[in-house]
């Protein structure tokens, strides 16, 4: 049985990482005890991000640059705080015949995620 997930990425800049989760998705930032990774939570997902200035920028990844679909309850919002914060979305908010209403984004690092809903619920 898998109990729960944790993603790991590196990033460039944790502190333009940090704000970008935090303005932009609605994580909160929490330092771990070691000064080159923190932990980005938002209810029950876990980002850890570790600070790697020379690693390969996730936007040089192409298609393995998407690392999650986060499924939430209120995509619209969501969408809407992304936008407000000025996330490149990658995929614009729309209803799809799989069963979700999702769009996708690119973060500040060039991860690349989708968020969706279930449109049953």
């Amino acid at each position: 049985m898998i109990q729960r997930t944790l993603y790991v990425l590196a990033v460039p800049d944790l502190e333009r990482s940090g704000n970008f989760y935090q303005q932009a998705l609605g994580f909160t930032v929490h330092e771990i005890g070691d000064p080159g990774w923190r932990m980005f939570v938002r209810d029950e997902c876990r980002i850890m991000i570790g600070e790697c200035p020379d690693a390969i920028p996730a936007s040089d990844l192409g298609d393995h640059s998407y690392f999650g679909y986060f499924v939430v309850d209120d995509v619209d919002s969501d969408y809407d705080r992304a936008v407000a914060q000025g996330a490149e979305i990658i995929k614009p908010l729309r209803d799809e015949p799989w069963g979700m209403r999702e769009f996708g984004l690119r973060t500040i690092d060039g991860h690349r995620i989708m968020m969706g809903k279930d449109l049953d619920d």
